[in-house]
């Protein structure tokens, strides 16, 4: 599956604004910056959330960006749409609030194979949803004490 297909939103916003790290090869390359005034206008285009940031971004991490956006003229405008959605959450989201998906993506990882597919049925399941049910099931998550919620997802242990 292609990096902008995977249905988790938050992998696709730690893949493009620093989730995953370059391959080793190309971070041993000396490269030199990209100025945003030397990307073609169909670059600025797709990076244009990132314009602010561009000329502060290291050398590989913008070349990494570069190589993502030759990508994006190939996806169908729905996708491309929902993908800037995701981009545009990203960037409201605080210091905090990034570091800690980042950190669910990685425990997400780390799951086994089984259980990363059981969640994401789940989440499959959750988008699915109407909105003022998924309103509903979130507002009771949150009213959960913490070892309700571990009880809920978990079952009673055997």
């Amino acid at each position: 599956m292609a990096w902008f297909a995977r249905p988790l939103h938050s992998f696709v916003l730690a893949a493009l604004l620093g989730g995953l790290a370059v391959a080793p090869a190309l971070q041993a390359q000396a490269r030199a910056p990209t100025s945003w005034d030397s990307l073609t206008p169909a670059q600025r285009d797709v990076l244009s959330p990132l314009r602010q940031d561009w000329d502060g971004l290291p050398p590989q991490r913008q070349q990494h960006l570069l190589e993502k956006s030759r990508d994006w003229v190939n996806l169908p405008p729905a996708q491309r749409a929902q993908i800037s959605q995701r981009i545009a959450r990203w960037q409201q989201m605080t210091p905090v609030e990034r570091k800690q998906a980042r950190d669910n993506q990685r425990l997400f990882r780390q799951l086994p194979a089984e259980q990363r597919e059981q969640l994401h049925a789940a989440y499959q399941r959750f988008q699915k949803m109407p909105p003022e049910q998924r309103a509903k099931l979130m507002q009771q998550w949150h009213a959960m004490p913490p070892a309700q919620r571990l009880h809920w997802l978990h079952g009673p242990k055997r």
